[in-house]
């Protein structure tokens, strides 16, 4: 599998060492470099297209979170970065790795081989897609689940929580992974936290989506960065 990557970082040095690991490694391809985040958004539609961002925090104009956060469907990040007070927003919106400056060719290649091992569980996911997925349940057996009977899938840190109609589901997975688990037809993340189910919305009040369980109301915030897209899927229509 070869990874299509880019490189986002204010620091030349930085950016050159980074530049350097990516070449010595062979499941790599380097698309591009940028010097910040404010370039790479100029070419947002190209990046989107790509595999793996490796991303810098500290750059001036726009700062790597930012990044992320202005942006749906950006493909997978791992953030590097002098600093490691910025690693509880990066697990918000699920980076795949949080390296440390200076980086060590060791300390890179295994956040590589991560990404790569999910990548591979994307694309088996995708050859083998089908109408439903198994959950561990807490009796170590794995429970069969009928996307149909998915309300919503919610961010909890390290964890995700899926709400069915009878049940709720807490497992160890990231957002980003078990999106591309879910058919982008009847699922959509509105916001870092919330995936919902587009066939189980019952209204929208102003920027919120409404779910109904047990004849009681659940709110969901949109994020701004999702709103059009979901009106679009809703096929949402206004006076």
């Amino acid at each position: 599998m070869k990874i299509d990557c880019i490189v986002i970082d204010d620091e030349k040095i930085s950016r050159l060492v980074i530049e350097k690991y990516i070449k010595k490694t062979k499941d790599l391809n380097l698309v591009r470099s940028y010097e910040s985040a404010i370039e790479a958004v100029n070419h947002i539609d190209e990046i989107k297209n790509i595999d793996l961002i490796f991303l810098d925090v500290e750059m001036p104009g726009m700062t790597g979170i930012e990044f992320i956060k202005n942006f749906s469907n950006l493909p997978h990040v791992i953030i590097i970065s002098a600093q490691d007070r910025y690693a509880i927003d990066a697990i918000e919106y699920d980076v795949a790795d949080y390296i440390l400056k200076p980086v060590n060719y060791a300390r890179f290649a295994k956040s590589v081989a991560r990404v790569k091992k999910i990548l591979e569980n994307e694309q088996q996911t995708a050859e083998n897609q089908n109408d439903s997925l198994f959950i561990k349940d807490t009796n170590s057996s794995y429970k069969k689940i009928n996307f149909e009977e998915i309300l919503w899938v919610e961010a909890l840190e390290n964890y995700i929580t899926v709400t069915t109609e009878k049940t709720k589901y807490t497992i160890h997975f990231t957002m980003k992974s078990f999106e591309k688990k879910l058919p982008s037809n009847i699922f959509m993340r509105i916001h870092r936290s919330y995936i919902i189910n587009l066939k189980k919305v019952d209204a929208i009040e102003d920027n919120e989506v409404i779910i109904m369980l047990n004849k009681r109301k659940k709110k969901f915030p949109i994020a701004r960065t999702y709103k059009e897209a979901l009106m679009t899927k809703l096929n949402f229509i206004s006076k």
